[in-house]
């Protein structure tokens, strides 16, 4: 696994996944524009999910770019790329066994949503986020559970209206299981953490 760590941070692969995520990032956003347009001010951060969690991994990628750890974001990146890329997969295979369609549009957001949670995890040995990185993440997460879940802020899907309960259901363990990752990274003695030079 060397070599992959090798390609991993290697600086022109750095640089080619910064050019991808800020792509990402951008369509995301203007994805979410339309509910943007009808969201009040102070939900405007906790609504547009994956575009967020990708620009928490911009970050993440221009700190290694210059050998840094922006701690706060890693954490942050690894929980919210895992959980909303996870996310995605799910509720785009859901809205095919309701429909029984499933669109060009639709098998791009499942692979690009699983390339974001594949992301996440494959510069795991990288982090070097600690406990308190990690509290300040799990908060964030959680909260934006309550943000969607309880002022009806998450991403709509008009086909899935009728299943938002366990809907939310499974996106709260997501957000739990995310999280234990994140622990894992912190806490394992025997995971590899690697340099970045």
């Amino acid at each position: 696994m060397n070599w992959l760590y090798f390609i991993l941070r290697h600086p022109f692969f750095l640089l080619m996944m910064l050019m991808i995520n800020i792509s990402g990032t951008i369509y995301g956003y203007i994805w979410y524009g339309y509910q943007l347009k009808e969201t009040p001010i102070y939900f405007l951060p906790f609504v547009p999910d994956s575009p967020t969690a990708s620009l928490f991994f911009v970050i993440v990628l221009i700190g290694f770019l210059f050998k840094k750890h922006f701690k706060l974001f890693e954490a942050l990146a690894l929980i919210t790329l895992f959980k909303y890329g996870i996310w995605a997969v799910v509720m785009n295979i859901l809205v095919y066994v309701v429909t029984g369609e499933m669109t060009i549009s639709s098998y791009m957001l499942i692979f690009s949503h699983l390339g974001m949670a594949i992301q996440g995890i494959l510069y795991a040995p990288f982090y070097r986020f600690t406990n308190r990185h990690l509290i300040i993440a799990a908060i964030w997460t959680l909260h934006n559970e309550i943000i969607d879940y309880v002022f009806h802020m998450m991403p709509r899907y008009s086909v899935l209206n009728d299943y938002m309960e366990p809907i939310g259901y499974f996106t709260f363990w997501l957000s739990i299981v995310s999280i234990l990752i994140a622990y894992y990274v912190v806490h394992s003695s025997k995971r590899k953490k690697l340099s970045l030079s």
